[in-house]
């Protein structure tokens, strides 16, 4: 017999599942199987702390990953953080916070971050748009 228990909210049935769940940071994501009590829809399921486990720690590893690759990408572009900071945004500390893993960059700065590590050339033209602001 399947163990089964009511959600306290929508007072659907749930069952205890794995399904795979979507872990993102920034523009990296990884594909986790995660347990809890299901509804047999998309609706609302229920997790405790143990069955978020796997979860968080994808989360972490991602968030130091792309810390990482940050810091990458700056060196590559033979930029200061402080320099990034002031082309890509965020200010003059950002890339230090970014690279630390101690703060996000914003939506707008991944995209730059991301545009430049696939075409480093546009580095310049991000430049000239800069010191003409």
């Amino acid at each position: 017999m399947t163990k089964t228990r009511i959600h306290p909210e929508t007072g659907k049935t749930l069952r205890r599942d794995i399904r795979p769940q979507t872990v993102k940071f920034c523009s990296m994501m990884r594909v986790v199987d995660v347990p809890g009590w299901y509804p047999d829809d998309d609706s609302d399921s229920i997790h405790s702390g143990v069955d978020l486990a796997e979860s968080d720690r994808v989360f972490l590893e991602l968030k130091a990953a792309y810390a990482a690759h940050v810091r990458r990408v700056r060196k590559r572009l033979k930029l200061t953080q402080e320099e990034a900071g002031r082309l890509i945004g965020g200010g003059r500390r950002a890339f230090q916070k970014y690279e630390s893993g101690a703060v996000p960059p914003s939506d707008a700065a991944v995209g730059l971050i991301e545009m430049l590590d696939r075409h480093p050339e546009e580095i310049e033209f991000l430049k000239s748009m800069r010191s003409a602001a």
